[in-house]
């Protein structure tokens, strides 16, 4: 079955006639502008789930963190006694942009590493 594309023009001609509803579903494909336009707009996308349209499932971000009274495995064969060396997230972040360059966004790569040093209680 074709899929039906649906722009920014589009939401902002439907709204500007009235419609303030639009069913989104597997043979439909809203851009990300038409996606923020009908939120602006406040026209009411039903739709499954409430995923925007480029955005992918990513249940590593959206599961909550389980606290265990055990220690997380470490790659490494860091002690849990050992002190953590201060530069540790600079080197990695350096080690990623020398493998990746300009394929990175810095602030990206920072916020994940960060997450990354929190999730196994390195700070």
């Amino acid at each position: 079955m074709p899929k039906t594309f649906i722009t920014e023009r589009d939401v902002e001609d439907m709204a500007k006639r009235g419609i303030m509803e639009l069913a989104v579903d597997d043979n439909t494909v809203l851009t990300d502008l038409a996606y923020e336009r009908a939120n602006r707009l406040g026209v009411r996308l039903l739709q499954q789930n409430e995923q925007p349209p480029a955005s992918p499932i990513r249940p590593y971000l959206s599961q909550p963190v389980i606290a265990s009274s055990q220690p997380p495995q470490m790659l490494c064969s860091m002690h849990e006694s050992a002190p953590v060396d201060v530069d540790l997230k600079k080197r990695v972040i350096e080690a990623v942009t020398a493998r990746l360059g300009s394929q990175v966004d810095a602030g990206l790569l920072t916020t994940i590493v960060e997450r990354v040093f929190a999730d196994l209680g390195v700070h």
